[in-house]
């Protein structure tokens, strides 16, 4: 995942009846404000229009085609209204750039002692002007926290995070690449998907057996440098259990195998069959070398859970943060407002933030033997604030949906092994009635801290997802 601050087009609004200095003054402080917060910028020249801003059809037509040449690295437009603002070269700047990005719709404040013929701005109106042209050209924007606000304000500073975070999604999103490594095991009816629904929305399966993968890593020596590179990582990542250490270099060597794969076929994401064949065909669990990859911002899903990874993802890309998969386990007690959530596991180490050990798998270890099936994953997750989310494709209706909440994880003690996350969630009953009546999978995808807000915005506003949000 590309770690770089996303970059904004910037359309400063002016009208010819209101004091166009507004508009002159807003342009030098967005523009210092962006900087200092880290974001590259792309606006037209000042010497381009006569006021130095957008007014009227044909500056917007100069911003388009300034627009056009920076496409590509233009991730997100904002739309500043220092005064009433002209709709026309705001919605045509937009609409003939040709660019499909997210957009933000900032309006300025007025000031009670200051609505004199000079110092009045009707931001409050216009925006509503401009928002109505978008909605009748079909383009999709985001709203600031408030219908107006202070440019210098640290209301529109927040909005300016978010919509970076909107806009990393969105774009992280396009285009993506899904890598389905092995057969759905049967047992799991629950993780079929639909590659079809998927790609409508720009995202692409890329499948491979993995009889592939597991013949690529016999090829590999286990004395060479690379396996005993990466074995030293595995050792470092967590305090390792292993009987004897070719069971180290076994996990390195699959390790190693995986990733070439996934960089010679530019996927960015992976959902793999991690039982059992690989505990079987190679000796080995996949956990760690998942959680390795999901600390690099690369999620892997268990069970080859494809949708259950694109979730994962904009988790991890509206966080900016590494995101695990989970199940919805067990109660808790007589809590109806707690649930324990836990994989074998492939949980991310920062996901955990506690000392974690890597062991063999504890079920499935019971019933392949502990010899073949090291690498698991296991920590209990600190506490904290927390985002859940999962997308399903419903073939029935044809469409993606999805559900996203926030909730916390506790510090209540469970005792059971693995990667444990005991979690409080408000009026956990109605979701569990939600998922069960709108057939979601057992599989949920969580990140650390609130990020629900961007994600309903991407998924419903943008993507156009049917999504539920809780409570």
């Amino acid at each position: 995942m590309n770690n770089e601050k996303p970059s904004f087009g910037v359309i400063i609004a002016t009208r010819n009846i209101f004091n166009f200095r507004l508009a002159i003054e807003a342009r030098k402080i967005v523009l210092e404000k962006l900087d200092s917060l880290g974001y590259t910028t792309y606006i037209l020249p000042g010497t381009e229009t006569p006021t130095g801003n957008i007014e009227g059809y044909r500056d917007g037509v100069r911003c388009a085609a300034f627009f056009r040449e920076h496409a590509r690295d233009i991730d997100g437009i904002i739309v500043i209204l220092p005064n009433f603002g002209d709709e026309l070269g705001v919605v045509n700047a937009v609409k003939l750039s040709g660019l499909d990005v997210p957009i933000l719709v900032q309006a300025s404040d007025d000031e009670n002692d200051k609505v004199d013929v000079k110092h009045r701005r009707d931001a409050f109106c216009g925006k509503l002007s401009v928002c109505n042209n978008f909605y009748q050209y079909g383009i999709k924007f985001t709203d600031t926290t408030y219908h107006t606000c202070r440019i210098e304000s640290e209301a529109f500073e927040k909005d300016i995070h978010r919509f970076a975070a909107i806009c990393r999604v969105v774009k992280g999103l396009k285009n993506l690449r899904v890598g389905a490594v092995g057969a759905r095991p049967a047992g799991f009816q629950t993780m079929r998907y639909s590659e079809k629904i998927l790609q409508q929305s720009d995202i692409t399966v890329v499948p491979v057996d993995m009889s592939e993968i597991l013949a690529a890593a016999e090829k590999i020596g286990e004395d060479s440098p690379e396996v005993m590179a990466r074995a030293r990582a595995i050792e470092s990542y967590g305090t390792c259990m292993f009987r004897h250490r070719e069971q180290l270099l076994r996990q390195s060597r699959f390790g190693l195998a995986l990733e070439r794969w996934i960089d010679e076929n530019d996927v960015n994401i992976t959902a793999l069959q991690c039982w059992n064949s690989l505990e079987k065909n190679f000796g080995c669990a996949a956990c760690v070398t998942m959680a390795m990859m999901g600390e690099k911002m690369m999620p892997s899903a268990c069970e080859v859970d494809v949708a259950g990874a694109v979730a994962m993802y904009a988790l991890a890309l509206a966080a900016d943060k590494p995101s695990a998969l989970l199940d919805w386990n067990n109660n808790f007690d007589g809590d109806r407002n707690k649930v324990v959530c836990t994989h074998c596991s492939n949980l991310p180490r920062s996901f955990i933030q506690n000392d974690i050990t890597i062991g063999s798998l504890d079920v499935l270890g019971t019933v392949l033997g502990q010899e073949d099936t090291f690498g698991a994953v296991k920590g209990k997750v600190a506490p904290g604030e927390m985002t859940y989310f999962r997308i399903s494709t419903d073939d029935t209706k044809g469409i993606i949906k999805a559900y996203v909440g926030e909730g916390m994880i506790t510090g209540d003690p469970y005792g059971m092994d693995g990667g444990i996350a005991v979690c409080e969630i408000p009026d956990l009953q109605r979701l569990m009635k939600y998922l069960c009546k709108n057939g979601f999978e057992h599989h949920v995808a969580m990140v650390r801290g609130h990020v629900a807000d961007i994600l309903e915005e991407v998924i419903g506003n943008y993507l156009g997802w049917e999504i539920y949000r809780h409570p």
